[in-house]
């Protein structure tokens, strides 16, 4: 592993654990180069998936993407970091397990909006605010109303 900080090619594991939901595990490194500590996250990959964009565009699948998204959405939202990186963990895992290594980008945004929907009113609203590409109020307005009122 390469050490962030001077590039240098041979770094030293010093500790690794499993993250809380076990879906990871996370390595203390050491740099023998410069000296510095950092760590790494190791996570199983079932399968290279590529995502397709609307333009037919193909680009690789990017976690850390989908996980800059999904905390967006829930920012200053009551839910915690585990379950956001259990949400995140479910809908790859989703993905990988469609036998697909081509994903269309409105599969995986639909993906994204069905779990939110369960998860968190807002965090769902705000996704689909960006995802939707609302430009008015009226946008917003038309697509609260088609949201079923709770009873």
């Amino acid at each position: 592993m390469r050490c962030p900080f001077c590039g240098h090619d041979d770094t030293q594991v010093k500790d690794s654990r499993p993250t809380e939901d076990s879906a990871a595990i996370r390595r203390r490194r050491f740099c023998i180069g410069c000296g510095q500590r950092f760590t790494t996250v190791e996570r199983v990959q079932l399968r290279e998936l590529t995502v397709v964009k609307s333009d037919n565009r193909r680009v690789a699948f990017d976690r850390d993407k989908l996980a800059r998204s999904v905390r967006i959405a829930l920012r200053k939202r009551p839910v915690s970091d585990e379950r956001i990186e259990r949400i995140i963990t479910g809908i790859v895992r989703q993905l990988e397990a469609s036998g697909e290594n081509d994903i269309p980008s409105k599969q995986v945004g639909e993906m994204v909006m069905e779990t939110l929907k369960e998860v968190d009113a807002v965090a769902y609203v705000r996704f689909a605010s960006v995802y939707r590409n609302f430009r008015e109020a009226k946008d917003f307005e038309a697509f609260l109303g088609s949201l079923e009122e709770p009873t």
